[in-house]
């Protein structure tokens, strides 16, 4: 057993070894980039008062000149970097951030795994006027929706991605990246599931917080359950991908975004009506049922608990117990964190203040014993609705 053990902590200590040179390289990598922005930067950099002074023909035909060899040197370096990767059989997409996101998590310790699970903490959406003049036009009727689906990027994942990641449920089991909701992934996108709770002028506040503070906002859609939801027949436990009737009400029916609860149905409400306006030579797809691994649907909540002093701080600091208790009955840790140090003191942010808790792994309970204000931290204002930490 013991030789066991030493395999074991060798294993991960290897491990660790290969994630910590990947991040160098990245880092590496990131730098370099930096320091050519940089350098494109001072080249292109022209002093104000010094043009005003510089008004001669001279000087500006060779500041035209100059601007068009950079320009033709810029259009080459574009001209190999594509050809590049069509030689290589890659394609590039670039996009622009609308927007960003503000949350209690200026770290990405402890940051809900889904949305449901941050469903009580608030969340702001702020546009910028970088892609619309008048960004707040964009977002008229949006408000007649409950929830919308937000799309954003993982900037703060710097890690190379790989073709299989192990998901916390599964133990450090490894499975298909595309299998998952890591947001480890070849093309760092995040999709979650959020409620509105009011659009005023180009900001949009929402609760369903499972993203870090400052997380660039890609693109913003309305949720449909009329589109969105799958169904399934009352009779035959079938699935349709059509819309149906009573999937307005969505709040008893919708699926879960980490697929949590056991019940399936919990993923659809009533079944397809055959009565719902489409021809009778219209074709449809065959039925097919609604499946998620066992181990998506095997329910897993800890069991959260405050000792007196921990409750007298949240008392005092006037923090909603129920928010951190969502955060940890879903087990925040990350499997390395779980295997290397077991159940051991752990600790997070939550806007101004910084929770300390004792995992007990055996009992699959978890004790939070401090709860104290950070000492000069600065956080989005993110204050109205209880539910708010």
């Amino acid at each position: 057993m013991h030789e066991d053990d030493l395999k074991s902590q060798l294993t991960i200590a290897r491990n660790e070894i290969n994630n910590l040179r990947q991040q160098v390289r990245n880092l590496q990598h990131v730098q370099r980039k930096d320091i050519e922005t940089i350098n494109r930067l001072l080249q292109d950099f022209r002093c104000e008062g010094c043009a005003s002074k510089n008004t001669g023909v001279k000087d500006k035909a060779a500041g035209e000149k100059e601007t068009q060899e950079l320009q033709r040197e810029r259009a080459q370096e574009h001209e190999q970097g594509h050809s590049q990767g069509q030689s290589n059989g890659e394609d590039f997409a670039h996009f622009r951030p609308i927007g960003v996101i503000r949350t209690a998590f200026p770290e990405k310790r402890a940051v809900p795994r889904q949305s449901i699970v941050g469903s009580r903490l608030r969340g702001i959406i702020q546009l910028n006027d970088g892609v619309f003049t008048n960004p707040e036009h964009s977002l008229e009727g949006l408000g007649d929706f409950s929830h919308l689906w937000l799309i954003y990027h993982f900037h703060r994942n710097n890690a190379h991605p790989k073709a299989k990641v192990a998901p916390p449920r599964l133990g450090g089991e490894r499975v298909g990246v595309f299998s998952t909701r890591s947001p480890h992934r070849p093309c760092p996108i995040g999709l979650s599931l959020v409620e509105i709770e009011k659009i005023e002028n180009a900001t949009i506040s929402f609760f369903g917080t499972d993203m870090v503070d400052g997380t660039p906002v890609l693109d913003i859609k309305p949720y449909i359950p009329y589109y969105d939801a799958p169904s399934l027949s009352v009779d035959s436990g079938r699935s349709s991908a059509g819309p149906h009737e009573n999937s307005l009400d969505f709040y008893d029916s919708r699926q879960e975004p980490d697929g949590e609860e056991s019940d399936l149905e919990l993923y659809g409400a009533a079944g397809f009506s055959g009565n719902s306006g489409i021809g009778a030579d219209a074709v449809l797809p065959p039925p097919s049922a609604v499946r998620v691994p066992n181990w998506v649907v095997a329910s897993h909540r800890l069991s959260v608990t405050f000792n007196e002093h921990a409750e007298a701080q949240l008392m005092e600091l006037q923090v909603e117990k129920q928010c951190i208790v969502d955060i940890l009955e879903a087990d925040p840790r990350s499997v390395y964190l779980r295997t290397k140090y077991g159940s051991q003191i752990f600790t997070f942010q939550l806007r101004e203040v910084t929770v300390t808790c004792k995992f007990d792994d055996k009992a699959g309970s978890v004790t939070v014993v401090q709860v104290r204000r950070n000492e000069n931290v600065q956080v989005t204002a993110l204050d109205g609705d209880p539910r708010t930490a």
